[in-house]
């Protein structure tokens, strides 16, 4: 399998070249474009109640599209997410665990499992939903996100604003916070943000719909 990622960072589209026998598992709606030897398979994101939770609480599609090489020839199959902005290509590691915010996930190829964890309430508190999707085992994954996508390395604690987070080891604990003191958290126009402690790293998005949906809305008023 041979990758490339074009447009980036506002407008990102992956390439995936199939080499015969290969497949690749794509969020639906996700396919740009396809070659027409390339044998595509609707199927549910996990097993029935996997695939609801993940619809229901993940922000994910029910089902996600296979897209398999069953020709002699290598294939290309081009992905893109619906907003504009960045994608990750990312290479996971047996023992890897890394927790997606909800509407994140792009692809992943056979190897990596992908399944919903109680995201608990400091993400339900920052916007992000009680629940997050987790990805394990060995493979490639592609996320996204509105804006460009910043990698930070914690060591110790960092503070998020609500909307931005995109993905970050599992190891890292969440909580809620102050941006600063009292008055400044309060009139700053900041509030609450999510606070990661530990050691790990995190994918933050330099936009957040959030963000363009309030400043959006007074114009159409």
């Amino acid at each position: 399998m041979k990758t490339e990622i074009q447009g980036s960072p506002s407008f990102s589209h992956v390439h995936i070249d199939l080499s015969p026998g290969e497949r690749v598992i794509v969020e639906a709606g996700a396919m740009q474009s396809m070659s027409a030897e390339l044998g595509m398979k609707a199927k549910s994101n996990g097993g029935f109640f996997s695939a609801l939770g993940k619809k229901v609480f993940g922000g994910e599609s029910f089902f996600v599209n296979h897209f398999t090489n069953e020709s002699s020839a290598p294939q290309r199959v081009t992905i893109a997410q619906d907003v504009p902005g960045e994608v990750i290509e990312m290479q996971i590691r047996e023992g890897q665990d890394i927790s997606l915010q909800r509407g994140t996930y792009l692809a992943s190829t056979d190897g990596v499992r992908i399944k919903t964890s109680w995201a608990g309430f400091v993400s339900w508190f920052s916007g992000e939903g009680l629940v997050k999707l987790r990805a394990t085992g060995s493979g490639t994954l592609w996320f996204g996100a509105y804006g460009g996508i910043v990698t930070r390395e914690v060591r110790g604690d960092l503070k998020v604003d609500d909307g931005h987070l995109v993905a970050y080891d599992s190891s890292l604990k969440l909580k809620l916070a102050l941006a600063g003191g009292l008055f400044a958290s309060m009139f700053g126009g900041e509030g609450l943000v999510t606070r990661l402690i530990g050691n790990g790293t995190v994918y933050i998005q330099t936009r957040s719909i959030k963000g363009l949906a309030s400043w959006l809305n007074p114009k159409f008023r």
